[in-house]
């Protein structure tokens, strides 16, 4: 999944009556100036008020994450998933949506709040790989006089770490749950 920062997240809205007439009269509007679906679908209103009844085209968008958005449709949850994460950093956020792709969660009907919990509690950071991760788990929990950590196994040592209590994605890692 291609990183995604949900602040970022832009629509271009046209309309099906535009478009079928050989238009594709419309706008990009950012997300992140309204607080919900009901706000963004009144800013689509007013950007294509010369015509009754729209029916409104996302003809294209971009840091909408797949299955929040449609050619005719937006998921409420899109907002709410948004200001969920909005406490998350830019990296993190690219971590949340490696996550979510990895254990193959539903943005669309799960609880945005109860997802950036579970995530949190499984992200453990960005590392060059594998080794580098189980460098640090060394370092940070075992007490090894120098003179024995020449002789430590680091890349055995992460295969053990990553058989079964971790897993490594896109250069971020994740305790297996």
């Amino acid at each position: 999944m291609e990183a995604t920062t949900l602040s970022e997240a832009r629509v271009y809205v046209g309309t099906y009556a535009k478009y079928n007439n050989g238009s594709l009269s419309g706008a990009w509007l950012d997300l992140s100036d309204y607080s919900d679906k009901e706000e963004f679908y009144e800013a689509c209103r007013e950007l294509h008020e010369d015509e009754e009844d729209a029916e409104f085209m996302f003809q294209d968008w971009e840091n909408v994450p797949e299955g929040l958005i449609g050619e005719s449709w937006i998921s409420e949850n899109f907002f709410t998933l948004r200001d969920a994460v909005e406490d998350l950093g830019d990296t993190e956020q690219e971590a949340f949506f490696v996550w979510c792709n990895y254990k193959n969660r539903d943005l669309e009907g799960e609880n945005a709040d109860f997802l950036v919990r579970d995530f949190r509690d499984e992200y453990q950071g960005q590392y060059d790989d594998e080794e580098d991760f189980a460098y640090e788990i060394v370092e940070e929990c075992y007490d090894l006089p120098d003179f024995a950590k020449t002789y430590f196994d680091y890349k055995q040592f992460a295969r053990d770490l990553f058989m079964c209590d971790y897993w490594f994605d896109d250069g971020f890692v994740f305790r297996a749950a």
